[in-house]
């Protein structure tokens, strides 16, 4: 039971790690495309990363750039198609959660794999890989900023992203098929 567990946890973190993206996919909102946008601040390379197994959370990155004078803050994010969202950190191996998050002036503020991301829970499931959703950011001074997100499905995440710096030389293993769990210690 509780190797299933870890497993089915990895599968769903997997999607922090990595995911196949067709290449030059890259899309940017500017605040002069958008009348809702907050002045000097522009989104680009929106993505969500569907999870392996279904009713486990996706994973969303995307960068922000404050061209404006002043800091902005981040407070809030909301996935069209998503039930739930969290912002989220990862730091040291360990995920907690990320209620704001200031930009300063001039700076950018990536959500990306290993580092902030977000995650979304209970997802519709017509959004399909190869379309697109909606990510609308909010500000601390109530302006808000939609941007598209590319939807893709992950992609050996669990190969090179979930087993790096985890020691595995302890573990027995044995053949898997028809059920057959020889070599673990129960």
């Amino acid at each position: 039971m509780a190797v299933a567990s870890a497993l089915a946890v990895a599968a769903s973190l997997a999607g922090c790690q990595q995911s196949e993206a067709p290449a030059g996919n890259a899309t940017e909102t500017a605040d002069s495309g958008n009348p809702d946008a907050k002045p000097g601040i522009s989104g680009s390379d929106g993505r969500m990363i569907l999870p392996v197994v279904a009713d486990r959370p996706g994973a969303v990155y995307f960068s922000i750039r404050n061209e404006g004078p002043q800091p902005a803050t981040l407070v809030g994010v909301h996935v069209a198609g998503a039930g739930k969202v969290q912002m989220h950190k990862t730091e040291g191996g360990k995920m907690s959660s990320v209620d704001s998050l200031e930009i300063a002036p001039g700076g950018v503020l990536d959500f990306a794999p290993g580092g902030y991301h977000v995650m979304a829970f209970d997802i519709d499931d017509t959004l399909k890989t190869g379309e697109s959703t909606e990510l609308t950011l909010t500000f601390a001074d109530g302006d808000k900023l939609s941007m598209p997100l590319q939807i893709e499905t992950m992609g050996g995440g669990m190969q090179s992203g979930m087993t790096g710096g985890m020691d595995h030389s302890g573990m027995e293993g044995g053949s898997m098929q028809d059920g057959d769990m020889a070599g673990m210690h129960h």
